[in-house]
């Protein structure tokens, strides 16, 4: 009870919550040296995990496995920010893997109601450092949950380059998408860049190509901030900066065509992932130990994957040394 209520809450709380509750007198010192003694077998556990799928070609299906004809999946990363003590804020890298089904849902651009892919089933991972390590974590995860077995996956993500890297090392065989919204977020700088915001030129530049986005005319997208940055030299530089981010991940905006075969557009599923996480390590005043960061954050994603049970009997019951 101890461990499990320190992954989503402070130690304090946790402590009053077992007396309270539980009528069980713990000291939040203790429920801390609890929560060390046992992320620390976790994590013994989670190297084994990462050591076996490691162990394996990600380029060949095993032997006698075959693909599940509607089996679709589908991973997005992203970062967020906690504070380590003598080092400041650093980015913790997040992951997360999901089956990917149709349902009912609203399209962005148009607002239709229509069958549209979701993701259900999320599980996270999380790594404090490179990305080399989230890679080594998120491949783990999705090879536990059958990611070979999967007749179709895609990778999504808000454009970063590490995370093209990892899907080309780890998941090349699978569609990659820029999250439509973060896409949309660089579409209205270049507005902003062109026109006054909250003017009429300024809405309708920004309506008209959100929606040539959406139909993937990318190239359309380019030529326009192009054609904005010749009339706006002083602004000329960053119009290029917005150009550039489009022409860099036009291979990765075919929107239509994903949503049209059930494809997420968005990433807000590995993004509610980091805000889970945020909640509960980078409150107000929250700092941490290195060490201290990386198995909580270890114990965090394994509740937010409803694995902690499965992990807890898998450290608590196991055969002494």
């Amino acid at each position: 009870m101890a461990v499990r209520l320190s992954g989503v809450m402070p130690f304090e709380q946790a402590a009053e919550i077992l007396l309270e509750v539980g009528q069980i007198a713990m000291a939040p010192s203790t429920v801390w040296r609890l929560t060390k003694k046992w992320t620390q077998k976790m994590e013994m556990l989670r190297e084994q995990e990462v050591a076996s799928a490691q162990a394996l070609p990600c380029t060949l299906r095993p032997v006698g496995e075959s693909a599940e004809t509607h089996k679709r999946m589908g991973a997005s990363m992203d970062g967020t920010m906690i504070h380590i003590r003598e080092e400041g804020w650093k980015e913790a890298k997040v992951g997360c893997v999901y089956n990917v089904e149709t349902r009912q849902g609203k399209d962005p651009v148009t607002h239709e109601r229509m069958e549209m892919g979701g993701a259900v089933d999320s599980s996270y991972v999380a790594h404090l450092g490179g990305p080399e390590g989230l890679g080594q974590a998120i491949w783990a995860e999705a090879r536990q949950r059958g990611w070979t077995r999967a007749a179709e996956s895609q990778v999504i993500g808000d454009g970063a380059p590490w995370i093209w890297n990892l899907a080309e090392e780890h998941f090349y065989t699978s569609h990659r998408t820029v999250d439509f919204y973060h896409a949309v977020e660089h579409l209205a700088e270049a507005a902003r860049l062109l026109y006054e915001e909250g003017t009429p030129a300024h809405a309708r530049w920004l309506s008209r190509h959100k929606t040539l986005l959406h139909q993937g005319e990318v190239r359309r997208v380019i030529s326009a901030i192009e054609r904005g940055a010749r009339r706006r030299p002083t602004r000329s530089p960053a119009l290029a900066r917005e150009a550039a981010y489009f022409q860099h991940n036009e291979s990765r905006m075919n929107y239509l065509q994903m949503r049209n075969e059930g494809w997420l557009l968005g990433s807000g599923t590995v993004e509610s992932g980091g805000k889970q996480i945020k909640a509960r390590l980078a409150g107000p005043g929250m700092s941490w130990s290195r060490e201290g960061a990386e198995r909580l954050l270890l114990l965090r994603t394994r509740i937010m994957s409803q694995r902690f049970q499965q992990a807890w009997n898998s450290v608590y019951q196991a055969p002494p040394n």
